[in-house]
């Protein structure tokens, strides 16, 4: 496969993190971490268990704030934002998360339609619509009957993604979006993801522990261990780092 071509290195940042600090308890998770993130491309983080990287994620839409340093989000510092302003910032960064997070009790048409009813006051046969368009997009057409329940975990993954982008974000967080599925559906996520970023022109962070998928998806990755960035770079970079603790990690995932 010919890998994702690089991005503008000189294209600004849609979120920069800086000195950011986040503990709970006696614990501290994340140390001083600075890191940005350039509009356009796919920035995948990598790391073990334990390091802090969905803690990271969650910082970058304002689900967690830190206890230090600045979360500059388009030009906006979130972590000082209200929660009214932040709404705004959550419409702009969706994210998939680890589960799929999506609502048993609902059909999926209502799931991925829910964000729209919540925010958008559009009519319900526009929503109608949007929802048939967005579920084509991520190849689940007239799905919008079922019930998660009915779903396979390839499925469930893409439903919970067509709800993360109907609201048409400029960028999207994944958390782990290929965990519990079998390599040849979490290549075809992996695909997906990379199909939506070039069509609908998205800032996309991608937390991930396997390779593969990284390399697939990423166009610069960054290593974070114990809470701060040892590492963040091009493919060829990270394959040629002197760093022994990357370069452990790598094999070992290899």
């Amino acid at each position: 496969m010919t890998p994702p071509e690089s991005i503008d290195p000189q294209a600004g940042a849609f979120v920069s993190l800086q000195g950011v600090r986040k503990a709970f308890g006696a614990k501290q998770v994340l140390r001083d971490l600075s890191l940005e993130v350039r509009r356009g491309e796919t920035l995948v983080i990598l790391g073990g268990s334990g390091s802090g990287k969905s803690v990271l994620l969650k910082h970058i839409n304002g689900l967690l704030r830190p206890d230090a340093g600045r979360v500059v989000v388009d030009g906006r510092d979130i972590a000082t934002s209200s929660e009214v302003e932040l709404v705004s910032v959550r419409r702009k960064v969706g994210i998939l998360f680890q589960s799929g997070a999506l609502f048993d009790s609902m059909t999926v048409g209502d799931n991925v339609a829910y964000g729209l009813r919540e925010h958008s006051g559009l009519p319900e046969d526009t929503i109608a619509e949007r929802v048939r368009a967005t579920l084509a997009m991520v190849d689940l057409p007239d799905t919008e009957s079922l019930m998660p329940a009915q779903l396979s975990g390839g499925m469930r993954k893409r439903a919970a993604l067509a709800r993360s982008i109907i609201l048409e974000p400029a960028a999207l967080l994944y958390d782990e979006p290929t965990t519990g599925l079998d390599p040849v559906l979490a290549h075809r996520i992996d695909l997906l993801i990379r199909r939506l970023q070039a069509q609908l022109q998205l800032t996309s962070v991608v937390v991930t522990h396997d390779l593969h998928s990284a390399f697939t998806v990423g166009d610069r990755f960054a290593f974070l261990h114990a809470g701060a960035i040892r590492f963040v770079g091009l493919r060829d970079e990270l394959e040629r780092t002197t760093d022994s603790l990357v370069a452990e990690f790598l094999k070992a995932a290899a």
